[in-house]
C-alpha cells in the first residue's frame, strides 16, 4: 500500500495550489534564493526589452518545487508579457499544441510544465515553432489530407522539467537558456518563511519559523506546505500563535524527523536495509517493496537522500550508507557482511 506523505513537494490538490500560489512572488527581486538563476534572468530580460525583442526560449530543470513554474510566471511579469500555461501529458496531439500557438501573441510566454513527457509527434512538431516560428499543420486525412504552412508570432516557450536526462538532444538544443535549480539552504528558506508568515499574518516567533525552514528538505513548496499544517495545529491545539513547543509538536504528529524525513523516506531506507541488506537495489524494486511509483522515489524521495548522504547510487542500483543506519538507530553491519562473502568467494 501507498505511503501518505506530508512532504510530496509535486502533489497538494487545488487547496494547496492556491495557498502556494497566493504566496509566490511576482518579480524578480522577490525571488528569494537561486541567485546565480535570477542574475542571469535579470540580464537577459534587461536586454531582450532593449532590443525590444522577445527572450530565448528557456529551460528549468531540477527537483519539484524549488521554484520552476514560479520562475516563468516572474518573467512574464517582468517582460509585461501575457502567459499560456500547460503540461506536457496534456498535449497529447498535434491539435492539442496547434490550439495553443495560434492564440500566443507577439512577445507573450507558452510554459510547459514537466516538458520530458511531450510525445515524439508532438515534440517534432513543436521544432519549427521553436525555431522558425511556424508550423506546418496537417488537415484532413487519406487522400484529402493536406498541410498548411501556418505563420506564429514571436513568442517564448518556457519549459520546465524534473527530469532533464529524458530530454531528446534535439528538443535540448533549442533552449537558449537552460537553468538548474538548486535546493535552498535553511538561511533562504528561513526568509522565504518568515515573508510566508508575514503575507499570512501570522503570530510567530523567529526560533519557531527556523525549526520549519530547518525540516522543509531544502524545498520552498514543502517549507510553505509545513508552515500551513502548524498554523492549522496552532489554531487548533494552541493559541493562534507560532512556538518552538507548537511546531515540535505538529511536525511530530505529521510524522516529520530532525532531518527532515517523514515516513515514505524512512520506509525507503528500511526496504533498502531489512529486504536488501543496505542495497545494491534496482529501484524498480524498490519501488515494488514499497508499493509506490518508480517516478515517485526518484523524483521527490531519492534527491534529497541523496543529497544529505544517506543513499548511494551506483551501477548495480541503490545503496544505503552508514549514515542511514545511524539515523535509523540500527547496528551498521555491513561491512561484516561484505567480508564474510569474500571469504566464501576466496
Amino acid at each position: 500500500m501507498a505511503i501518505d506523505r506530508v512532504l510530496s513537494a509535486d502533489s497538494g490538490g487545488m487547496q494547496e495550489d492556491s495557498f502556494n500560489f497566493s504566496l509566490r512572488p511576482q518579480t524578480l527581486d522577490e525571488v528569494i534564493g537561486q541567485d546565480t538563476v535570477k542574475e542571469k534572468l535579470s540580464i537577459a530580460i534587461q536586454a531582450a526589452q532593449q532590443r525590444n525583442e522577445p527572450l530565448e526560449h528557456i529551460l528549468f530543470y531540477g527537483p519539484p518545487g524549488l521554484g520552476k513554474t514560479t520562475l516563468a510566471n516572474v518573467v512574464a511579469n517582468e517582460m509585461n508579457a501575457a502567459i499560456k500555461v500547460s503540461s506536457g501529458p496534456a498535449l497529447t496531439k498535434q491539435g492539442d499544441v496547434m490550439g495553443l500557438l495560434s492564440n500566443v501573441g507577439t512577445g507573450d510566454i507558452l510554459f510547459i510544465d514537466e516538458v520530458h513527457r511531450l510525445s515524439a509527434p508532438v515534440e517534432e512538431f513543436i521544432y519549427p515553432a521553436m525555431e522558425d516560428f511556424k508550423v506546418d499543420f496537417t488537415v484532413d486525412s487519406g487522400m484529402h489530407a493536406k498541410t498548411i504552412n501556418f505563420p506564429l508570432k514571436q513568442f517564448t516557450l518556457i519549459g520546465a522539467t524534473t527530469r532533464a536526462g529524458l530530454l531528446s538532444s534535439p528538443l535540448r538544443s533549442r533552449f537558449g537558456m537552460l537553468f538548474h535549480m538548486e535546493f535552498y539552504n535553511p538561511e533562504q528558506l528561513l526568509q522565504i518563511i518568515i515573508r510566508s508568515a508575514g503575507l499570512l499574518g501570522l503570530d510567530n516567533d523567529e526560533e519557531s519559523l527556523k525549526l520549519i525552514a530547518s525540516r522543509s528538505r531544502g524545498t520552498p513548496r514543502i517549507a510553505n506546505r509545513l508552515l500551513k499544517r502548524v498554523r492549522d495545529y496552532a489554531q487548533v491545539k494552541g493559541q493562534g500563535k507560532l512556538s518552538i513547543d507548537i511546531v515540535e509538536r505538529a511536525l511530530k504528529m505529521e510524522q516529520i524527523d530532525h532531518m527532515g524525513l517523514d515516513e515514505l523516506d524512512r520506509a525507503f531506507l528500511r526496504a533498502l536495509i531489512n529486504v536488501y541488506d543496505g542495497g545494491p537495489a534496482g529501484i524498480e524494486a524498490i519501488a515494488a517493496t514499497l508499493g509506490e511509483e518508480r517516478d515517485t522515489l526518484e523524483d521527490v524521495v531519492e534527491p534529497y537522500l541523496l543529497q544529505r548522504g544517506l543513499v548511494r547510487r551506483t551501477k548495480r542500483g541503490r545503496e544505503v550508507t552508514r549514515a542511514a543506519y545511524d539515523h535509523l538507530h540500527l547496528e551498521y553491519s555491513r561491512e561484516e557482511t561484505t567480508s564474510n562473502q569474500q571469504s566464501m568467494f576466496d
